[in-house]
């Protein structure tokens, strides 16, 4: 929303997602990792407040508030990723503003949750709508891209079946809604060392030529009477199913870096969970009741 004095304030959800299964498909010659993962946004996330007014010069400013103990270790200042989303976005653009950010970081740093992540996207979105023409919507998805793998996901965030560097992105139809507890035990993990020891593991990777995980997810909706308004315990064929489904190839990795893991997975079970997954490259895991 603009104001008299020309300066526009606008006050974006930057939600966390999960991820509902994840494969390793290949790697790239520069050693980058190809996935086939579903992204599913949460009802749960930071929130990010903008303010773009005229200046002689372009300028970035961001102001943070941790509302969890498991936010605290999250960069403030211009090393925060929305803040160089700003700084790359104003740069690309050609544009002489000031942006102020108020970040209230509400997911956890290096989670697997996509915070950093979705806070970029967050931003860029909210610039691009204050300034439609100033970048093409190509133009805008690189820019996402180079500011990491999850963000383009996140300029338009909707469950979606996500492949190669996280740059294929495909709409899914609507999930329906599911219960899910969200579980970390305090320690953060950089998705970085998560895919070394993947490496070193000598995984086994995924089959690129078998069926994506987006495909047998509709598969097995479309198959199974689950919905917002079903009551009573699941079919016990389709929490196996989904089980499968969930299965996230960098688990191994995870629970060597971060043992707790393991041990987390095993209590969500003994609470009832029909079924527990790791999100990203953990260490959150959540469970679907």
């Amino acid at each position: 929303m603009s104001s008299p004095d020309g300066v526009r304030r606008l006050r974006i959800v930057a939600p966390a997602k999960v991820n509902l299964g994840l494969r390793i498909t290949g790697v790239r010659a520069d050693g980058t990792h190809e996935l086939d993962s579903v992204f599913a946004p949460l009802d749960f996330g930071d929130e990010v407040a903008i303010e773009v007014a005229p200046a002689a010069e372009a300028s970035v400013e961001l102001a943070l508030e941790a509302e969890t103990p498991l936010a605290v270790d999250v960069p403030a200042g211009r090393s925060n990723l929305a803040a160089r989303a700003a700084e790359r976005f104003l740069e690309r653009a050609g544009l002489a503003c000031a942006v102020r950010i108020q970040l209230t970081k509400r997911i956890p740093a290096a989670a697997g949750l996509g915070g950093g992540s979705s806070d970029a996207g967050a931003v860029v979105r909210a610039l691009a709508e204050c300034f439609p023409e100033a970048l093409a919507p190509p133009a805008v998805a690189k820019l996402a891209l180079g500011l990491g793998a999850d963000v383009p996901f996140f300029l338009e965030p909707r469950p979606a079946l996500v492949g190669g560097i996280g740059e294929r992105i495909e709409p899914l139809s609507p999930l329906p809604a599911l219960a899910l507890l969200l579980v970390n035990p305090g320690i953060a993990l950089a998705t970085a060392d998560v895919y070394r020891a993947y490496d070193a593991l000598a995984a086994g990777r995924s089959d690129p030529a078998s069926a994506t995980i987006g495909a047998r997810l509709e598969s097995l909706l479309r198959g199974h009477s689950v919905g917002p308004r079903r009551r009573g315990p699941w079919d016990p064929a389709f929490a196996r199913a989904l089980g499968d489904l969930l299965t996230n190839d960098l688990e191994a990795a995870a629970v060597r870096l971060c043992p707790p893991v393991a041990r987390l997975r095993a209590r969500l079970r003994a609470a009832g969970a029909r079924v527990v997954g790791l999100s990203g490259s953990g260490p959150t895991l959540f469970g679907v009741f």
